[in-house]
């Protein structure tokens, strides 16, 4: 899949401007105050293809995104001025990401979880090769994976999920097939779907 990163920031930008046109509406998923967070979508070039780099977060008791597979990325605090300030401390944070080495694009598509955060998505582009840090009582391992898979639509299908906060309620969550032994699900999954259509936009 070939990326243009001033064509994509483009889009970025105007899809910002005209109220997140190209993205879906949020999940219908609780009616209370939604607590902001942002995570960071790194984009990497390595030998002319283009990656997303992913964390696996470690597991912790009573976590209900323990062990995942996600972006770099947390709530808000109180340090944070913007939803990028949140993105690139949590980057830094989890695996050693100098903000100053980052190149901002833009901002996707916010989603919301079922935890009763709006997760803001800040695409950014890591030089490549680069030496990462990680806290090991936040992540367990790197995950890179091919943007050129995850466009594949044999990797990706949808499936009822039972969130353990109502498991009454079957949710439509996109599953992404294995990769490295590891599965990509959930919000990640969807702010990977959401990116991936801005891309083909480019």
């Amino acid at each position: 899949m070939i990326i243009k990163p001033e064509q994509l920031k483009l889009i970025l930008d105007q899809n910002l401007d005209q109220g997140h046109k190209f993205c879906p509406p949020l999940p219908n998923i609780g009616e209370n105050t939604k607590q902001p967070a942002a995570v960071l979508i790194p984009l990497f070039q390595d030998h002319g293809i283009w990656n997303l780099l992913f964390i696996k977060r470690a597991h912790h008791k009573n976590d209900h995104h323990s062990g995942q597979i996600a972006f770099p990325g947390g709530r808000t605090d109180q340090v944070d001025t913007t939803l990028m300030d949140t993105a690139l401390r949590e980057a830094a944070e989890e695996i050693g990401i100098d903000p100053g080495d980052v190149e901002i694009l833009g901002q996707s598509c916010p989603i919301t979880t079922v935890t009763n955060y709006e997760v803001t998505p800040i695409v950014g582009i890591l030089p490549w090769p680069y030496t990462l840090t990680l806290s090991k009582i936040e992540v367990d391992r790197i995950i890179t994976i091919p943007i050129a898979w995850l466009a594949d639509p044999n990797n990706h299908q949808i499936k009822s999920w039972r969130s353990p906060l109502d498991p009454a309620q079957g949710i439509p969550v996109i599953f992404f097939n294995d990769y490295e032994g590891e599965t990509l699900w959930g919000v990640t999954a969807q702010i990977v779907m959401d990116f991936l259509e801005i891309i083909q936009m480019s």
